[in-house]
């Protein structure tokens, strides 16, 4: 595993495809975005630690891993954003029919309102919560200034968390498909426990 791992991720090219992916998930959230990171974390080890030297090919290096990834994420949400923003009356009709975006944007709307933006941090963890959080925010008209900050913290932290997944997965149970399926059962126990929380915050 780690030989085909290590060749797959093999070349600059791996940042370009993780930072698209990462990019275009918040307008298609079955992207495997997440599964993509953790499997580029995942060959970042094999140049490292008690596996170094057993993989003949270049490995991605962790920090510009985290980087390209976080990077668009910011940028995917700023993308949502500035959309929604333009969206007009179409899109403010299509959130007033749903009871579960327009409760999420008075969440987000109250959140931002008292400067924090736990919310968003939450929701990069969460399935689609995102897209939610990001379109909401702009069909809402909040500031980019209350917005972008808690985007890029949000995006830091979900990127920090995949990779490390990854790499000390590979670490510690060996860089196999077994060590790969705990590190993403992980991000989905994260994804879950996000979404559990989003739901019961209250509202006001």
């Amino acid at each position: 595993m780690l030989e085909s791992v290590g060749s797959l991720a093999a070349g600059p090219w791996i940042y370009a495809v993780v930072a698209l992916s990462v990019l275009l998930d918040v307008f298609l959230p079955v992207l495997p975005s997440g599964v993509l990171v953790i499997t580029a974390g995942t060959a970042a080890a094999a140049g490292t630690g008690a596996v170094a030297g057993r993989v003949p090919h270049e490995v991605p290096d962790i920090l510009a891993l985290i980087l390209s990834a976080a990077t668009a994420s910011v940028l995917g949400d700023l993308v949502a954003y500035r959309l929604a923003w333009r969206g007009g009356e179409r899109l403010d009709r299509a959130i007033a029919r749903s009871r579960r975006l327009t409760s999420a944007q008075e969440r987000l709307g109250d959140a931002l309102a008292r400067g924090g933006g736990a919310l968003v941090v939450l929701a990069r963890f969460a399935p689609a919560g995102r897209s939610v959080v990001s379109f909401c925010a702009g069909a809402a008209h909040r500031r980019v200034r209350d917005f972008l900050p808690w985007s890029a913290l949000a995006g830091l932290s979900w990127a920090a968390y995949s990779v490390a997944l990854g790499y000390y997965g590979a670490q510690w149970l060996g860089a196999t498909w077994l060590a790969t399926g705990v590190s993403v059962a992980a991000l989905f126990a994260a994804g879950g426990a996000a979404g559990y929380l989003m739901r019961r915050r209250p509202a006001s």
